[in-house]
């Protein structure tokens, strides 16, 4: 796809790192968000250093406040904790509007994160769509994405992603998105959808517990294609 620029918001945590390099590495511009621009800063270098060692690509990798990262960017993927979801996107509410938001949060409620908890709404993504109103095309996808993985330059991707929105073509480049990312981007209709991922999530922790593994998600009887 054409490069993108690309906000990743709560970007120093476990989950962001991973998709701004690979992103990166396809030739997106990425803007790694956190609330402090300088710890923001501090892991984009970080990435910019490690990946500039096994790659010739051209990095666009920036740090920055999550504001202006949503401010500057084309797209923006939300990787925080639930319990920050809120409070992070009524923050950015202004800055989002027009542009897709996928939305990665999981409603996960410590300790008992192996149990399903979800919100009264139906799922942490419908949640995002009352905060933001209808000027921000909400695509959720990217829950049952191992960090572990992500992180690795060594571990192929053999993991799906479900991904659920109102909007068929911010779907589509959603997917588009995943496949830079190395992995398999499906098409899993309206965002109502969203709660089957978010759910997953905490049967995958009870798997990874009990197998000791970083299970992910492949969805089997698919045209070869794909």
């Amino acid at each position: 796809m054409a490069q993108r620029t690309i906000a990743v918001l709560g970007g120093t945590g476990d989950l962001g790192p991973g998709f701004a390099g690979r992103w990166a590495l396809a030739g997106h511009r990425v803007l790694v968000g956190s609330r402090r621009a300088e710890r923001a800063e501090q892991v984009a270098t970080q990435l910019h250093t490690m990946l500039a060692k096994r790659s010739s690509v051209l990095l666009k990798l920036e740090g920055m406040t999550n504001e202006a990262a949503a401010s500057a960017a084309d797209i923006a993927l939300l990787t925080v904790p639930f319990v920050h979801q809120s409070g992070v996107l009524a923050s950015l509410s202004v800055a989002l509007q027009g542009k897709i938001l996928i939305d990665a949060t999981v409603p996960l409620r410590p300790p008992k994160v192996g149990r399903v908890q979800l919100p009264e709404i139906g799922s942490a993504a419908l949640l995002a769509t009352e905060l933001l109103g209808a000027g921000v095309r909400v695509v959720s996808a990217f829950q049952n994405v191992a960090a572990q993985h992500l992180q690795s330059a060594v571990v192929e991707l053999d993991c799906d992603v479900l991904v659920s929105g109102d909007d068929p073509a911010a779907r589509e480049e959603v997917i588009a998105l995943a496949h830079d990312a190395g992995l398999r981007g499906l098409h899993a209709g309206p965002l109502a959808n969203a709660v089957a991922a978010e759910a997953l999530t905490s049967v995958l922790i009870q798997l990874n517990r009990r197998y000791r593994c970083h299970a992910g998600l492949r969805i089997t009887g698919l045209p070869s294609s794909l």
